[in-house]
């Protein structure tokens, strides 16, 4: 992304990309005595605070009390953001802005635009009508302005300044300190690379500090502080006469214009040929897929599902209908929605369980790609997915201590067949309450191969980008590198949910009690770990300790280092009784990461491993 935010020796410092990045927060470590220690940052009880390996702490960044789950985001624009749970992720909190203001932000007017008490301006001339700038957009202001003259090297002996009274930088670091202006200026004109002589000093002063950055964002109103700081921006600009830049205005527009009719007109040609190329790779690759299943037309399907009228749920990638074949075979029709990514979820399910068979994997009976139209045909799993049996509701049939332990035990065969009896490994990737579906007689069975990812026997690791759903995702996965040891981790998660009767993190519950895994660790050490057990079930609390050591079981699975959690070959042995469960577990499910692991948020979408759940 544009923004990011670290956390260093010095401080914590928030930058917009450039060369070199820009700074437009700074919040400074006061107490740091030891410069090679393990320190880290973390955002614990409202505030961002420093922690060193002497115990001490210091508040960095102090933000409202905290009332409930919270968690902290850089944003896309730059802001600092605090959300809360109240009923739903609520912002609370600017954390930046209390300090830098609404103006002090980068692209909060775009580049070259002026901030002025949240409203944005273009730069313009106080000493004549000449325009060197002009809004990208008029109806967007915030979007910034463009050069009407580009500035280029070739012609340096035509740059002059425009100058702007009353202006200041969000990025004001000095380059040159105990100066005047004429001195600032020309350091400037005398290096093309610079894009402006930002100069500043104080009212009882003579002197002053020079800023002369290679790159310009947003600039801002300094007329409220000029009484005891004069501070003034001079933009470096081409000067051309009227003539000359009315002629190259044309030209160029001319030239731009035809250019661009002829970009769009190529870029047309060029996305039907490629969708034209990609639908016959993807007819070839199916036709000659070995142990394809059955292959259904569009309207075949359509009229199975009654015109999809049936609407048994929805997921990520699209909608599930019932429906009946001609032969009265039930089945669930599910139409995948989007292009793009419905194309690779479509791919990956039929080539991951289109020739694969086994009592734990929901069938794959057929599917349909018929122009934009990818649907995929299962068996009909008639009481639908675990989710809804196991947490806590108003159900008339509680799971008794039998059903679960065969569910548990479905699941886990299902994913040792795939993790080792198959041609090559397939990870699951997305192992939840919600893609484990029950059929008339309880068996569970996964569903959902969108996410998943064929290995080589050979290989032992593999590097992908992280998919799956939070609150379920190992720890390794903020390393992009994973083994099948991941699954083994999401199985742990629901093996306890299902034991427990709740989801992994319950917003509505007392905050000593919404992390499932927390409450793990608390309940281990205390030796109460049948306090955890599904208090709506009877059953289960004559099993108490068999279900303790299931508990046990997924404790293992659980363990934060990866070659420390069993194989799924193993799990099954487990349940099964032939082997024990390791008894040296480590219950630190979740700890801290120290600024040596972590040191830079991207403004990238939140990483899920680093929060407390699903969200």
């Amino acid at each position: 992304g544009l923004y990011s935010f670290s956390a260093t020796n010095s401080g914590l410092i928030a930058l917009v990309e450039s060369s070199p990045p820009q700074t437009y927060f700074k919040r400074s470590i006061t107490n740091l005595t030891d410069s090679k220690a393990s320190n880290y940052v973390m955002y614990l009880n409202g505030s961002l605070s420093l922690f060193t390996n002497s115990n001490d702490s210091e508040i960095l960044v102090s933000v409202a009390p905290v009332s409930s789950a919270q968690f902290m985001k850089l944003e896309f624009d730059g802001h600092l953001k605090v959300y809360e749970w109240q009923d739903q992720w609520k912002e609370v909190n600017d954390i930046f802005t209390f300090s830098i203001g609404e103006c002090g932000y980068p692209m909060v007017c775009g580049r070259y635009g002026i901030c002025s008490n949240g409203q944005c301006s273009c730069p313009k001339s106080s000493s004549d009508s000449t325009n060197y700038f002009r809004q990208i957009n008029d109806r967007q202001p915030n979007l910034g302005c463009s050069e009407i003259t580009k500035m280029t090297c070739n012609d340096s002996k035509n740059h002059r300044y425009l100058k702007l009274n009353d202006m200041n930088y969000f990025a004001f670091g000095a380059d040159i300190i105990d100066t005047d202006m004429t001195t600032c200026k020309n350091a400037c004109l005398r290096n093309c690379s610079c894009k402006a002589a930002i100069f500043g000093y104080a009212s009882n002063s003579s002197k002053g500090e020079c800023h002369l950055p290679s790159e310009i964002f947003s600039l801002m109103n300094n007329e409220k502080d000029k009484t005891r700081y004069n501070s003034y921006a001079f933009l470096k600009v081409q000067n051309e006469t009227q003539r000359k830049r009315h002629v190259n205005g044309a030209i160029v527009g001319s030239v731009t214009g035809i250019s661009i009719l002829g970009i769009i007109i190529g870029c047309i040609i060029f996305t039907f040929w490629k969708k034209r190329k990609e639908d016959e790779v993807e007819e070839h690759y199916l036709d000659n897929m070995p142990g394809m299943p059955v292959r259904f037309s569009y309207d075949d399907l359509k009229s199975a599902a009654e015109n999809f009228s049936k609407k048994l749920g929805e997921g990520g990638f699209g909608s599930v209908f019932g429906g009946t074949l001609k032969d009265d075979t039930k089945i669930a029709v599910k139409c995948l929605d989007g292009i793009g990514k419905a194309k690779k979820s479509f791919l990956a399910e039929v080539e991951t369980i289109g020739s694969i068979h086994h009592l734990s994997l929901v069938q794959l009976i057929g599917f349909c790609a018929q122009k934009s139209h990818r649907l995929l045909v299962y068996e009909f799993m008639s009481n639908g997915s675990l989710d809804k049996w196991i947490y806590s509701g108003n159900q008339e049939i509680v799971l008794d201590w039998k059903c679960r332990k065969k569910i548990i035990h479905d699941i886990d065969k299902g994913l040792a067949y795939l993790h080792d009896e198959c041609r090559q490994k397939i990870l699951h990737l997305d192992i939840k309450p919600q893609n484990i579906l029950l059929d008339e007689k309880y068996n569970a069975k996964l569903s959902d191969f969108g996410l998943s990812k064929l290995i080589d026997r050979t290989q032992s690791k593999v590097v992908t980008t992280m998919r799956g759903t939070p609150g379920y995702l190992a720890p390794e996965w903020l390393s992009a590198v994973i083994t099948e040891k991941v699954d083994v981790y999401s199985f742990g998660v629901v093996v306890l949910e299902i034991l427990c009767g709740r989801k992994n993190f319950e917003p509505s519950e007392p905050e000593e009690q919404r992390l499932l895994m927390s409450l793990l660790k608390r309940k281990a050490e205390e030796g109460r770990l049948m306090d955890l057990i599904d208090k709506r079930s009877e059953d289960m609390q004559l099993y108490k300790e068999e279900v303790v050591d299931t508990m046990q079981v997924a404790a293992w699975c659980l363990q934060r280092d990866y070659t420390k959690r069993p194989s799924m070959s193993t799990v099954v042995m487990v349940i099964e009784g032939a082997v024990d469960v390791e008894k040296s577990l480590d219950y630190n499910f979740l700890v801290p990461q120290t600024v040596s692991d972590i040191n830079m948020i991207d403004s990238a979408p939140l990483l899920p491993s680093i929060l407390s759940g699903p969200r």
